[in-house]
């Protein structure tokens, strides 16, 4: 044996039975945390912490967000929290949210602030920008005035939150939209790119009047026109784009009409040589005729003799007529007894 008495023994288990125990009652009885809170002034029993270790809540982010809430003076009990935290909501950015409209004045209770951070809204930065406004960058927006001219337009806007449309509202994106549908409007109805240049702040008058912010999560407290750019004149690329497709129309139907001109050309030389033939035909039909006419007696030797001499006289007489025509040289003739 080892030597350990009876009573050393039953000494011994007594100890490691009472740590036990102890470890077990502050594994699911939090005493620090209990402390803690009676010290901060928040009344909570232990009954109510060892319920939601149980219930698998962390107690201390709840039991430090009582604490949070009890020294800003607000009105939150544990069952509020316990409830919003089980449904998935983030208890500090609540308490938050909530401390900081209690200090710029703005009305904002639990349920409605349970609400915003159940709908996946940032509601601690909703606040902040209710007391700070935040600016948007328009990105640039491309418009084409009456006189053909693109402009570029660059804004920015200034929006605070509107936490009675928090749930439910649109965002960022719409108020965006909105915008550069105004910049649109305005500069597409303006006379000239002059007229918008010369007054950017009609810009601004023109999308405000329109209430942009109609059905979104914020309230817009002014449109700053950054920079006004002049584009190309789209209406004179236009005007070269349609004056370019005429040309090409004008082009098409000259090229059909030479193409019916020349199709008429070959017609018409087909024509002729088909009149040529005809006419070839009909020559050769002349020495069968005059044959029949001999054999027939119609015509005699001495009468086909003497037309022959009339043909020969013609044909010489026309060679003669020929050959005292003057050559076309285009140069005036020089006669005896003129000097150049």
């Amino acid at each position: 044996m080892l030597g350990f008495t009876m009573p050393e023994i039953l000494t011994g288990v007594i100890i490691i039975a009472f740590i036990l125990i102890v470890a077990v009652f502050l594994r699911y009885v939090p005493l620090g945390l209990w402390i803690r809170a009676r010290a901060s002034g928040v009344p909570l029993t232990i009954i109510t912490l060892i319920g939601m270790r149980l219930r698998r809540i962390s107690p201390p982010r709840l039991v430090d967000a009582l604490i949070t809430a009890s020294k800003a003076g607000l009105d939150i009990n544990m069952n509020q929290l316990e409830k919003h935290f089980l449904a998935g909501g983030n208890i500090e950015r609540v308490v938050k949210a909530l401390i900081s409209a209690q200090q710029a004045g703005i009305k904002l209770n639990f349920q409605q602030t349970c609400a915003i951070d159940l709908a996946g809204r940032d509601v601690l930065q909703a606040v902040q920008m209710s007391v700070i406004p935040k600016v948007i960058e328009i990105p640039p927006v491309a418009a084409i005035a009456k006189d053909g001219i693109e402009l570029r337009a660059k804004a920015r806007v200034t929006v605070r939150t509107n936490i009675q449309q928090l749930v439910g509202g649109a965002g960022e994106e719409t108020i965006i939209a909105r915008v550069g549908e105004g910049i649109v409007t305005t500069i597409g109805s303006s006379e000239t790119h002059k007229a918008v240049l010369e007054n950017p702040d009609r810009i601004s008058h023109t999308v405000l009047s329109k209430g942009l912010d109609a059905g979104t999560a914020f309230e817009i407290l002014s449109i700053d026109i950054a920079d006004v750019d002049v584009g190309r004149n789209v209406g004179a690329q236009l005007q070269m784009d349609q004056a370019e497709a005429d040309l090409r129309i004008a082009q098409a139907r000259a090229e059909e009409r030479r193409a019916m001109a020349v199709a008429r050309e070959q017609e018409m030389k087909a024509d002729v040589q088909e009149m040529r033939a005809k006419v070839v035909a009909a020559e050769a039909e002349v020495p069968l005729a005059i044959a029949e006419a001999l054999r027939s007696g119609r015509l005699g030797v001495m009468d086909y003799y003497q037309m022959h001499n009339v043909m020969a006289d013609t044909a010489m007489r026309e060679g003669i007529a020929k050959t005292a025509e003057p050559p076309a040289t285009g140069m005036p003739d020089n006669k005896p007894g003129m000097q150049s």
